[in-house]
């Protein structure tokens, strides 16, 4: 059954017990994956899921149930799961059921071109990845990762107060990571790409960047502890901020789990920062017309010139806060419950390019690397203490790479020490906490733990 006959009968067999209200969330995902290992295609998954989540009003409150088979028995279990759930169901919280908005945006989300690369041509790209890699450099000895994968998805969403749209996405990612030796000393490289285009997919390029950077690390050492002029690299600010997602989200604020609670129209960052939610950003990775909700997309400001301007909302928490949702409820497939995420959620950048980030920096520390992001930082409080590495810069120009560091602060004083937003804007894998991205940033000061 496709999702639109199967809903039509779900409603139909709901109403007929008594459910006061329905509303079903269906999605169906493709997934395709290829790592190769010497020479030698290492591991091939293929897969698809799809299935139908159903949330439904009996007795004013709100059960919850979802089936992977769009069957006739399904039709009936999904009913009276959901209605016996619903009646045990102890929250107080009033759900909404959207009944849509007034219009929906036009956006671009699917590339037919990428949809059509064979599984041939993905797996002779990875196999050229991990040979340009072991190539690009003599000191290049194992290529531990060449990895490369296309996934997309259909999703669609109706209720009976007269929601009913859907939409398709689909995206590609690479990712290579190479070893190299010298005078025994080992270091790793690794490069990630995800785009909705085939053609930016270089594997000569992708190699390239990721064997320089290893090579680059040779002959590391720390650094004397102390307070440090800091360069983030896109990446590492992009992990950052990645990490301290939760802080933006209303229900963390209304939980008292995050310390923006009171503070919107506060200066909570530097001016010269900017911070993006956009759903309808062109090839994003997590663009989409509407939310888990069926809330149309906006783009929205959440910090603008440093100033705080709103929370994340879903329907829940924005009737709570008395404001509109801004249409960040996420569900990222039929199982789940209704949540909060941002989308292609980034730092605007500025105008310098890294080149002229280094030698804005003066002296100090350029950061390319942190590791522990999972429990070496706490969303609620925004301390964080994470081992990196990177390259100590004396009068603007790098003059050695830098190891056996920590860094250590706290992610609310860092947005306010932001000096410079580089051009260079990237984002990394999609995940449960949106499209993160962000450029370079350079922060007056941050505390090392060295020698």
């Amino acid at each position: 059954m496709v999702f639109r006959k199967f809903k039509e009968r779900v409603f139909a067999a709901g109403q007929a017990a008594g459910l006061e209200e329905l509303e079903i969330y269906g999605t169906r995902a493709k997934q395709f994956n290829v790592r190769v290992f010497e020479g030698e295609v290492d591991d091939y998954r293929v897969s698809l899921e799809q299935g139908m989540g159903l949330r439904a009003k009996f007795g004013g409150r709100v059960g919850y149930a979802y089936v992977e088979s769009l069957d006739e028995d399904s039709v009936q279990y999904l009913v009276t799961a959901a209605k016996a759930n619903a009646q045990i169901n102890e929250s107080e919280d009033e759900v909404d059921f959207y009944a849509g908005s007034p219009d929906y945006p036009r956006v671009s989300c699917y590339n037919e071109q990428l949809a059509g690369v064979s599984p041939e041509e993905r797996v002779s790209f990875c196999l050229e990845l991990e040979k340009a890699a072991l190539g690009a450099d003599e000191r290049v000895f194992k290529v531990n990762y060449a990895i490369t994968g296309y996934e997309e998805a259909e999703v669609y969403i109706a209720n009976t107060k007269g929601l009913e749209q859907g939409f398709a996405t689909n995206g590609a990612y690479s990712y290579v990571s190479a070893l190299v030796r010298q005078d025994g000393q080992v270091k790793s490289g690794s490069k990630l790409l995800f785009d909705k285009d085939w053609s930016k997919f270089d594997a000569g390029k992708l190699a390239q960047e990721a064997v320089q950077e290893a090579v680059s690390l040779l002959g590391a050492s720390s650094v004397s502890s102390g307070g440090y002029r800091i360069l983030l690299r896109r990446d590492v600010a992009r992990d950052l901020l990645s990490t301290f997602v939760p802080v933006f989200s209303a229900e963390a604020v209304q939980k008292g789990l995050s310390l923006l609670q009171g503070r919107l129209g506060e200066l909570i960052a530097s001016p010269s920062l900017t911070l993006v939610d956009d759903p309808l950003l062109e090839n994003g990775a997590a663009t989409a017309p509407f939310d888990g909700e069926g809330v149309a997309g906006r783009r929205k400001n959440v910090i603008e010139a440093g100033r705080l301007t709103t929370y994340l909302h879903n329907l829940k928490t924005a009737r709570k806060d008395g404001v509109e949702s801004t249409g960040n409820a996420s569900r990222p497939s039929f199982k789940s419950p209704v949540g909060i995420a941002p989308t292609n959620f980034f730092i605007e950048p500025g105008q310098a390019g890294f080149a002229d980030l280094i030698q804005a920096l003066g002296d100090g520390l350029i950061i390319i690397n942190v590791q522990g992001t999972h429990s070496g930082a706490n969303p609620v409080s925004g301390d964080f203490s994470l081992g990196a590495y990177g390259y100590l810069v004396q009068g603007g120009r790098i003059v050695r790479p830098v190891e056996q560091i920590t860094i250590a602060g706290n992610f609310f004083r860092l947005l306010e020490n932001v000096e410079a937003v580089g051009s260079d804007l990237e984002f990394g894998n999609p995940g449960y906490r949106g499209n993160v991205g962000s450029p370079s940033l350079i922060i007056s000061n941050l505390a090392i733990a060295g020698i």
